[in-house]
């Protein structure tokens, strides 16, 4: 079996995180009750409770750019973000930090962008176009 993580976090509404999840990010919804719901985020699993988000603080340098801490995120190939973030652009989803090409030519070079859901969980998507990149150093 390949190891999939599991994460839960608070969202202040579900239908809103029904939308954004599933509408704008693609996800597919899993089981749920009155108080959660499940999604697979790109093949984990993430489980939104109704409730406070945690607190988070713009102290993440990320280059020239702060970044909200803590923050999920996801690393997909190459072609699976330019093809999210276009569709986030699309969406009019506001970005903490635009998608951009971070490390160009050297080992590691990804795409990386920062967003946050409606309820202000911030959220980093990473592309790589040679997954050995990802712990290059």
């Amino acid at each position: 079996m390949q190891s999939v993580f599991h994460l839960a976090y608070h969202v202040t509404d579900l239908d809103e995180a029904r939308a954004f999840y599933g509408g704008t990010l693609g996800c597919a919804e899993g089981r749920s009750t009155g108080t959660w719901v499940d999604f697979d985020f790109f093949g984990h699993q993430i489980s939104l409770h109704l409730g406070q988000p945690f607190a988070t603080a713009d102290t993440g340098r990320v280059g020239d750019h702060m970044v909200p801490m803590p923050h999920l995120g996801v690393v997909l190939g190459m072609a699976d973000w330019r093809e999210l973030a276009d569709r986030l652009r699309a969406a009019g989803v506001r970005f903490v930090m635009e998608p951009q090409i971070r490390f160009a030519g050297q080992p590691g070079e990804q795409a990386t962008m920062f967003f946050r859901d409606p309820s202000g969980n911030p959220i980093e998507i990473k592309g790589f176009a040679d997954g050995s990149g990802i712990f290059a150093r």
